[in-house]
């Protein structure tokens, strides 16, 4: 392979995207085509950038986040035409766990899961080499079930792996998902800062969260 540009595609990890390094920040309003560009520079030329997601459900103690999650998902359809959304399903249960210090011997508890997006990205991220999509699969991520996909991709195809983990370097990266990668990249909170989204979209109603 060359020296580059390379055709890349990015795929986001949403939820891992959003707990690694969103999550407790002001920088949630972004701009997911500009974050990338910065993160690559000019030897990837971006061509999509593929975010894995699922619907939310509110819950008593934040009844509104279906709406936030709502606005910034038309906000990337309305502004970022490279940006391309997946779904996958988003579950919250009632379940009894085992209680650390019983009595009692367990406890009720509500648990939020997220189903669906790893494996999503995993198959767009194979079925896109074996069509010849990309030069570059960059992988933001950190979830070490992705490896086998990745493993599978330098093995048949010999295309080119980036790694971008959410919350690097104090998030430590996947040992199972860097020995597949090319490289691997930081997200520096300077580009998070400088990549947000006008408020609001132009020629929308669409506005950034009040408390975003």
């Amino acid at each position: 392979m060359g020296a580059g540009p390379y055709r890349t595609v990015v795929y986001v990890d949403g939820f891992n995207f959003y707990y690694g390094i969103v999550r407790g920040t002001p920088w949630k309003w972004l701009d997911q085509e500009a974050l990338f560009r910065k993160v690559l520079g000019s030897q990837n030329a971006l061509l999509k950038v593929k975010y894995f997601t699922a619907r939310v459900q509110g819950s008593p103690n934040d009844p509104t986040v279906q709406d936030r999650q709502d606005a910034y998902l038309r906000a990337l359809r309305a502004y970022c035409p490279l940006v391309e959304l997946y779904y996958g399903h988003f579950l919250r249960h009632r379940i009894s766990m085992e209680h650390a210090n019983p009595p009692p011997a367990s406890v009720a508890v509500w648990k939020n899961e997220e189903k669906g997006s790893d494996v999503n990205l995993a198959l767009h991220v194979l079925n896109d080499a074996w069509l010849n999509a990309y030069d570059c699969a960059v992988v933001v991520s950190n979830d070490s079930d992705l490896a086998e996909s990745l493993r599978l991709v330098k093995a048949q195809s010999h295309k080119l792996i980036g790694l971008v983990t959410p919350g690097a370097p104090k998030r430590k990266t996947s040992r199972q998902l860097s020995r597949h990668a090319d490289f691997v990249k930081p997200i520096r909170a300077w580009m998070l800062q400088s990549s947000q989204l006008p408020d609001p979209i132009p020629g929308t109603k669409i506005h950034k969260p009040a408390n975003w």
